[in-house]
């Protein structure tokens, strides 16, 4: 199956943020993009180390 992830740097919100699927994700945690846990999904994690590399604006992962 292919799959394409789209990520984008949020500066200003409001609000809190809110688990709308509890059958696809049991909790909502935050973590610096320097202490993100083992069990991260993959796609997301290229996502954000392409963004911490600052070496463009294309990651790409399994391609």
């Amino acid at each position: 199956m292919e799959r394409i992830g789209f990520f984008f740097e949020a500066t200003e919100w409001q609000g809190h943020p809110v688990n709308k699927e509890p059958e696809k994700c049991r909790a909502l945690e935050w973590f610096t993009v320097h202490e993100l846990p083992d069990d991260i999904i993959e796609y997301p994690a290229a996502g954000l180390n392409g963004y911490l590399r600052t070496t463009g604006t294309l990651a790409e992962h399994a391609w």
